[in-house]
């Protein structure tokens, strides 16, 4: 008993290794320690020791004693005899030799509060929060573990704890049963994956008196972390296990004793068990607590009385030990006794007392497991108050039942427990919450939802929520799929609890909480009153932080996503709140504030679309099998997929965690394949559809069509694909066939009449007619994936400098006049100027002439000031210009439906946008300097800088081209390598430049010149460019004029070159040369062959992209190009501003169906995408891992039939053993009786008849 603590010291222990980012001085404050103080002599150790097991040194007083000697106190009480003292042993522990893993520990006083130490279990430590907590009692000491209980742990217990997230609690000793979970803890860890490692938790209370070599975790300040070595142990001590993730030391004052540590455990279990499950306790039950007993002595008897008091439900292993034994031969003895009470009476009321035979069956079972106990009528005392509270106690059969079943076990044994303390829910109700809270699908899908049970929504609707929040996909399809309306049960006050209960570790936390301080922050003066008092809200807030969280609302979440998604849709929930587009922000969140104040009638409406809704919250918290799920369940299969890889790819950008950011953009990508697939799917079965699901406006997602969307997802795969190609094709070629050359676009551009011959092939009449047959066949067979029964022709798309209603009245028009000619002619007119290759046309070779003619006047026609210039042809260039600037103007303030704003942003990301500014603003400052004598020469500079900004925007022209687009792609790559390349030469060039500057001369004040030698002759050096005349002292020339004059120098003179240490001149000529020429000029050629390579394979998909922007531009533009152009804007402000004709150019590629081809839309796509997951699950099931997978199941369950084979072949031989028995003691018995003279036998005695079959005879 050397061991024993200082603990009046304050711990004066080693000490341990801190760290400083480990401060924890706050423990000591708040946790405590027990230390006894009052010597109580033991009258086994003649007066060496006290009863709490110290030696009397370590004590500070000793109990009084009578006139005799005696003492006045012989009984030693830990409450009354010991005292509390700030603890001193906290912190981390590591086990020498066990790895690098660190666990918690703390020594803690038998009194200290439950609630601050699961508080810093969970919120310090670092735990999760458990979903279920087994504590395993018994087994302790040396007692030998049988075999079948060791398998019952390691395949049953470790198992259920993984798949359920629970803790499991023992002693947390090297002994025992302690020892054979951490084994299995041990075992799972080295087999399970680093997430599923998370969910099993070991946790470890035991009595700190007890634990051997105590003295090296004492550190008054913490240790972090405390070096346990774990040695050969004495038998009265023990070490603690290296497999625990956590030790709670419990210290009631006492030495080398067991049993201390129990009450605390007790109160422990039942302070979890009043905690909620899920992400801050948003789960709809308490955590389950479940006692375990295993083995057992006579003082586990009382530990579990105390917790079936507490009504904590017991697993009981038969078979196991005395304890549990005992226990389960009194469920079985007394079960056909008169029956007692089976639950504790109320307070105030005596308990039924048990009959007097009840008792003496009780007291036979306890005399026969523990001959050895004194007082015996205790004993009895405890096992009948055990027997009145067996229906919180199940049996568990391991010989028989097997660790297969365990964790069905341990849920029917909760289940009990649940109904018996709340008698008015449903026992399957109850067990469907603790199969969520366990996240066990498969044990639902085969007890709960097996056809026998008929489920209700209300039965499912807490259910549901749990499922959502707790990121439980399979439990939200099985509820869908057995009887839940999300219709009825997504309202919008559940949405927005729904978004209250997200992380605050996730971005869209984060960025939702700026929204509401932007909103609270302007209604600081207003009280903050619930939105109806008197009506109970249908969902809690888990959030149990600060209450602004509890006042998210809609606004928040609509203001989110307009931010994510950009203007490309209409913002969400607007029009719910009684908001609109063009509304202030300002405005909008005083409106939000003063109907957050009212009855908001707004949050008790069932939400419109409830699966996309689902989808939005699911994509914003990166879940991606709950956000691919509310896909399949969301229609507009194509849309939301792009929508999702839309919001993905934003919030990554706003991610600063490098895993999340990765898992983001992969759920992104996987989406943006699920659009290629489906819409692939989709034109395989209908062209038409397919072009009119690209363009068709989407009430779902804000009126954005689908080229829209994916255009702002930058979903480069989905333009790749042949169907939104052809698309673009066709509105690309107008009403011309796509097969037309380019000369005679060329021809018929410069000689107009031959629009109307044969040159140019138009398919507007054969369209016509294979229209009309499609049109009639859809109407005749109304069929959903058969032929197309909704046909929109693409005139009416492509609408571009005349709205659709003249177009149509046009239209009519032409087929009812009488003179066939004058509709051909303006037809064909239309048709071949209209269509956006033209214009495209029109402005390549006028943009060519607008060069030529800017060039021809920079190089001959370029006049003096005035009043002898400008010439004629240098104002038609500025007329020309002037013409590009209007056009400029119109593409930013009225092209779009957006605010002027949002034009303006919109107009400026694009990169040739600001290319065209930057040559517009140029021309504007080199025409306005050429205009003066004292800046021409400036100007004229200027203007020659912009002929070039000018040219460079060929670049962007050419990109239409499929051999060119491609290239400039990968050149735009190649330009961030060179910014690389430029920073590593500047650094070379700076260095070598500065040195040679030095060495070279010894004095030269003058700026050009050193900028000159320091930057412009080293880079000539890279060229081959080296004067080795100025350099090599060798080489100098004869008679050259220089001087080493300061003054003269400063006057402008040539400073002599120094002699001194030219060597050193040469040398890092050399080496300068080897470094530029051959280390970094192979450098860049590498990045360029790395970026070639890697651009090249998807460069054919990024050029896709790109012509779809530039055909969306030209579809935009009027038909005449610059300098015409100007007739075309006199035109439309005609049109639109004197005339107030509506236009339909804003509304590129944009069509909207409503009603009944609407609806027939959405069946046909719901349909295609059906068929991919269906081909998509095929493929699945027929993969070599779920081939394994079906073929591990059968071999488990042929292994389990071996075993019962095996079983059932042991039982008969046991039987056979004792039938060969009982036949030799019958025989014995015939002989004696047959030589004795007691009995005379009237008849022989039988003979045994052979009962081997007789062989066959031949």
């Amino acid at each position: 008993m050397k061991d024993t603590d200082k603990e009046h010291e304050g711990g004066r222990g080693r000490t341990g290794t801190r760290k400083s980012d480990k401060d924890q001085s706050w423990i000591p404050k708040i946790i405590k320690k027990r230390v006894c103080t009052t010597f109580i002599e033991d009258c086994f150790s003649n007066g060496a020791l006290c009863q709490c097991g110290g030696v009397s040194e370590t004590h500070g007083s000793i109990a009084t004693r009578d006139y005799f000697g005696a003492a006045i106190v012989s009984q030693w009480d830990s409450s009354q005899h010991s005292s509390e003292y700030p603890t001193d042993a906290y912190g981390e522990l590591e086990f020498a030799g066990a790895g690098s893993r660190h666990s918690h520990f703390l020594r803690l006083s038998c009194d200290t509060p439950p609630q601050i130490v699961y508080t810093l279990m969970t919120a310090h430590w670092g735990l999760p929060s458990p979903n279920l907590v087994v504590s395993v009692v018994g087994g302790e000491g040396r007692e030998k573990v049988k075999t079948w209980v060791r398998e019952v742990l390691r395949q049953g217990l470790v198992r259920a704890a993984q798949s359920t997230g629970a803790w499991i609690v023992t002693g947390g000793l090297r002994e025992g049963v302690s020892h054979c979970v951490g084994e299995a803890v041990r075992d799972h860890a080295a087999a399970a994956s680093s997430l599923s490692q998370k969910k099993v938790i070991a946790v470890g209370v035991a009595p700190w008196g007890l634990v051997h070599n105590r003295q090296r975790l004492i550190n008054a300040r913490g240790s972090f972390p405390a070096r346990y070595y774990v040695q050969n142990t004495s038998h009265d001590s023990c070490s603690l296990d290296s497999n625990y993730q956590a030790f709670l030391l419990v210290d009631d004052g006492s030495v080398g004793r067991r049993g201390g540590e129990m009450a605390f455990w007790a109160k422990m279990e039942d302070y979890i068990s009043h905690q909620r499950t899920g992400i801050w306790g948003s789960g709809s039950i308490d955590v389950p607590v479940l006692c375990m007993l295993i083995s057992g002595e006579a003082a586990m008897l009382e530990r579990v009385d105390l917790s079936l008091k507490k009504a904590t439900p017991w697993l009981v292993l038969n078979g196991s030990g005395p304890a549990a034994d005992l226990i389960c031969e009194l469920l079985d003895a007394l079960s056909a006794m008169p029956m007692i009470p089976t639950s504790p009476p109320p307070e105030g009321e005596g308990s039924e007392s048990p009959s007097a035979e009840l008792r003496d069956r009780a007291r036979e079972r306890v005399r026969r497991h523990f001959t050895a106990e004194a007082d015996l009528e205790k004993l009895v005392d405890r096992a009948l108050s055990i027997y009145q509270n067996r229906d919180l106690i199940t049996v568990f059969h391991g010989e028989q039942e097997g660790p297969d079943d365990f964790d069905t076990v341990l849920l029917k044994a909760l289940v009990r427990a649940s109904k018996r303390v709340s008698s008015d829910a449903s026992e399957y109700t109850e067990e469907l919450k603790l199969a969520v809270a366990w996240n066990r699908v498969d044990i639902a899908k085969s007890e709960l939802f097996n056809g026998d049970i008929q489920w209700r929504y209300e039965d499912l609707e807490d259910s549901m929520t749990d499922a959502l929040i707790n990121d439980k996909p399979q439990f939200v399809r099985l509820f869908t799929e057995n009887g839940l309306n999300i219709l009825h049960y997504l309202t919008y006050r559940r949405l927005e609890g729904l978004y209250r209960s997200l992380s605050d570790s996730s971005l869209a936390y984060t960025l939702l909480q700026r929204r509401l301080t932007e909103r609270q922050g302007l209604a600081e003066s207003l009280p903050t009153v619930p939105c109806s008092p008197d009506s109970p809200s249908p969902l809690k807030s888990p959030i149990s932080g600060p209450s602004s969280a509890k006042e998210l609302s809609l606004y928040e979440v609509s203001r989110l996503l307009w931010d994510i998604l950009g203007d490309v849709c209409e913002p969400f929930y607007y029009s719910l709140l009684g908001l609109d587009q063009s509304t202030s922000t300002r405005r909008a969140m005083k409106h939000m504030n003063k109907l957050l104040l009212g009855e908001c009638p707004y949050k008790e409406q069932s939400c419109l679309s409830p699966w996309a809704s689902l989808f939005i919250w699911a994509v914003l918290q990166n879940r991606s099998e709950m956000a691919v799920y509310f896909w399949e369940m969301a229609g507009e299969s194509v849309h939301s997929a792009l929508a999702g890889c839309r919001m993905l790819r934003e919030l990554s950008k706003l991610e600063s965690e490098t895993e999340t950011k990765l898992s983001m953009n992969v759920l992104a990508q996987k989406f943006e394949n699920l659009a290629h697939d489906v819409f692939s799917e989709c034109y395989q079965s209908s062209e038409n559809r397919s072009f009119t699901l690209l363009i068709r406006k989407s009430p779902v997602w804000g009126g954005a069509t689908c080229l829209q969307m994916a255009t702002a997802a930058d979903a480069r795969l989905f333009f790749s694909h042949d169907g939104v190609q052809s698309l673009l094709s066709q509105i690309w070629w107008g009403d011309m066939e796509r097969s037309t050359e380019v000369w005679k676009l060329v021809l018929t551009f410069f000689l107009p009449p031959l629009i109307y011959t044969n040159l140019i092939t138009f398919r507007e009449q054969e369209e016509e007619e294979g229209k009309s047959e499609e049109v009639t066949h859809g109407r005749d067979t109304d069929s959903l994936d058969g032929g197309d029964a909704t046909v929109f022709p693409l005139a009416d798309i492509m609408q571009t400098e005349e709205d659709a209603e003249e177009y149509a009245a046009l239209r009519a028009k032409l087929k009812g006049a009488s003179n066939p000619k004058r509709p051909f002619v303006l037809m064909r007119w239309r048709e071949f100027w209209f269509a956006p290759v033209t214009s495209f046309l029109g402005n390549v070779l006028m943009y060519f002439l607008f060069l030529a003619l800017f060039a021809y006047i920079l190089l001959v026609d370029f006049k003096p000031p005035p009043p002898h210039g400008p010439s004629t042809l240098e104002f038609v260039l500025y007329f020309w210009v002037f013409t590009l600037v209007c056009e400029e103007f119109r593409q930013t303030f009225f092209v779009g439906s957006n605010t002027i704003y949002q034009r303006m942003n919109l107009y400026i990301q694009d990169m040739w946008n600001k290319c065209d500014i930057t040559a517009i603003s140029l021309f504007a400052l080199g025409t306005c300097c050429r205009m003066f004598p004292w800046s021409y020469e400036f100007g004229r500079a200027v203007l020659a800088v912009d002929y070039m900004v000018f040219t460079l925007r060929l670049i962007h022209i050419f990109a239409i081209h499929k051999q060119l687009g491609p290239k400039i792609i990968i050149v735009g790559n190649m330009m961030k390598d060179i910014f690389f390349f430029l920073f590593f030469l500047a650094v070379w060039l700076m260095a070598y430049g500065v040195a040679n500057q030095v060495l070279l001369y010894s004095y030269d004040p003058r700026p050009n010149w050193i900028f000159r030698r320091v930057f412009y002759r080293p880079y000539l050096h890279i060229f081959g460019q080296i004067p080795i005349h100025e350099m090599d002292a060798d080489k100098l020339e004869e008679g050259r004029e220089c001087t080493n004059n300061a003054t003269l120098i400063e006057a402008g003179a040539e400073p002599c070159i120094s002699t001194y240490a030219n060597w050193l001149v040469v040398i890092l000529l050399v080496i300068y040369l080897l470094v530029t020429n051959i280390l970094l000029v192979n450098l860049l050629i590498a990045m360029f062959s790395h970026t070639f390579s890697k651009v090249q394979e998807h460069s054919d998909t990024y050029w896709k992209f790109q012509r779809y922007n530039l055909i969306m531009e030209y579809h935009s533009k009027p038909c005449l190009a610059p300098p015409f152009i100007i007739i075309s804007h006199l035109h439309l402000f005609i049109k639109r501003q004197i005339r107030k004709i509506p236009s339909t150019k804003i509304k590129h590629f944009v069509l909207e169906i409503r009603g009944k081809q609407a609806r027939k839309l959405n069946m046909w796509e719901a349909i295609q995408k059906e068929n991919i997951l269906s081909a998509q699950n095929k493929r699945e099931r027929e993969s070599d891992s779920e081939r394994l997978k079906h073929t591990s199941v059968k071999m488990d369950s042929v292994l389990k039939q071996m075993a019962e084979i095996r079983d059932h072949d042991r039982r008969l031989r046991m039987l056979e053993t004792k039938l060969e028995y009982c036949s030799s003691a019958l025989s014995w018995m015939v002989d004696a009786l047959s030589q004795s003279n007691l009995i005379k036998p009237t008849r022989p005695p039988p003979t045994l008849r052979d009962l081997t079959p007789l062989s066959p005879t031949n």
